[in-house]
């Protein structure tokens, strides 16, 4: 199951990545227990499939240590020259403070080791309390351990226009910034992604698919209870979806999103993560996946053989039309992340 070649984007010359990226959060316990022997092999059939990017974080349970474990038998069973098909995004999320050199140095070493790799493809910052102007020292280190050969690449996650736009104006070279992007959560569209595409900055989203709520499953579905919805995940994206129009709003979106994909012979999943792909300044989506436990390999292949034509487009922005504007509301990308007094 070979994908094509609309698959792969180049975030620099030397970094490739494939387009849907595996999200590796579920792992972290907040979806339920999951089977190391089981989620491994399960990583090697993403793989294979043509889902070479991992994106996970220090603090995903034990994600760090799954990419590792799952470079030793790659290289055992097929050569050294297989890792280079691999790549594995983390994140580091400090708590505000000092940040010395010695203190990121050790929190990097630690992601090094855990994964097994000699160098960090893409390493992704988080900063809670913009008051804590901290943040700048420890993205200063990171971009002198990338000099140094530890660290490829540098992101951020979940920081906002202004911050993203600081950042880079003050010389640290950011490739990226996570963020969560969706049909309910369009915030990204207000002002990052113009100030990306004039930095060369790639957007990697999250949240995309609403953590399963942008699926069949939902569509025609009466409001869930809070107990119906079992995972961090969805629970999480159910909040943003009360926060966006509700349910009857959201009704209304799955159910267009329906006709579309039925007129291509897709999901409704499939349609949500192209429409976001389509978005300027968009990188890559990322796809959770409860490693060993679900898996849906066939149906995000379906992404890139997916084209909307501008009647689909219309039907999604009909769709999304009236429903409040969760930049007012919320702020800008990642302010639901940051401490306030």
């Amino acid at each position: 199951m070979a994908l094509p070649f609309s698959s792969r984007l180049k975030l620099r010359a030397d970094l490739e990545t494939c387009r849907l990226l595996v999200g590796m959060w579920q792992v972290s316990g907040a979806h339920g227990r999951i089977d190391p022997e089981r989620a491994l092999r399960a990583m090697l059939e993403h793989f294979d499939a043509g889902f070479t990017t991992f994106d996970l974080a220090d603090h995903y349970g034990p994600a760090e240590d799954f990419v590792g474990e799952f470079r030793r038998r790659l290289r055992a069973a097929r050569g050294e020259e297989a890792l280079a098909g691999v790549q594995a995004f983390t994140k580091w999320v400090p708590e505000p403070g000092p940040m010395t050199r010695a203190i990121v140095e050790q929190a990097i070493g630690v992601s090094l080791r855990r994964m097994d790799v000699p160098a960090l493809d893409l390493l992704q910052f988080h900063w809670w309390d913009y008051d804590d102007r901290r943040y700048l020292d420890a993205l200063r280190h990171l971009a002198d351990l990338r000099e140094a050969g530890k660290i490829r690449h540098l992101g951020l996650t979940n920081f906002d226009t202004a911050h993203l736009e600081e950042i880079v104006r003050g010389g640290i070279p950011v490739i990226s910034n996570q963020v969560q992007y969706s049909l309910v959560d369009q915030r990204p569209a207000a002002a990052m992604s113009d100030v990306c595409r004039a930095h060369g900055v790639h957007l990697l989203t999250y949240g995309t698919i609403a953590g399963g709520l942008l699926s069949e499953r939902f569509l025609g579905a009466a409001e869930p209870t809070r107990s119906q919805l079992t995972t961090a995940s969805l629970q999480k994206y159910r909040r943003m979806i009360d926060a966006w129009g509700g349910w009857t709003s959201f009704q209304r979106l799955l159910a267009v999103l329906d006709v579309i994909g039925k007129k291509h012979a897709a999901t409704i999943a499939s349609v949500a993560m192209r429409a976001i792909l389509d978005r300027p300044a968009v990188g890559g989506v990322i796809f959770g996946v409860r490693l060993g436990e679900a898996a849906h390999i066939a149906e995000n292949v379906r992404v890139f053989d997916l084209t909307l034509d501008s009647e689909d487009v219309a039907r999604i922005d009909a769709a999304v039309s009236g429903s409040r504007d969760l930049f007012s509301a919320i702020g800008d990308c990642g302010d639901e992340y940051r401490r306030r007094a």
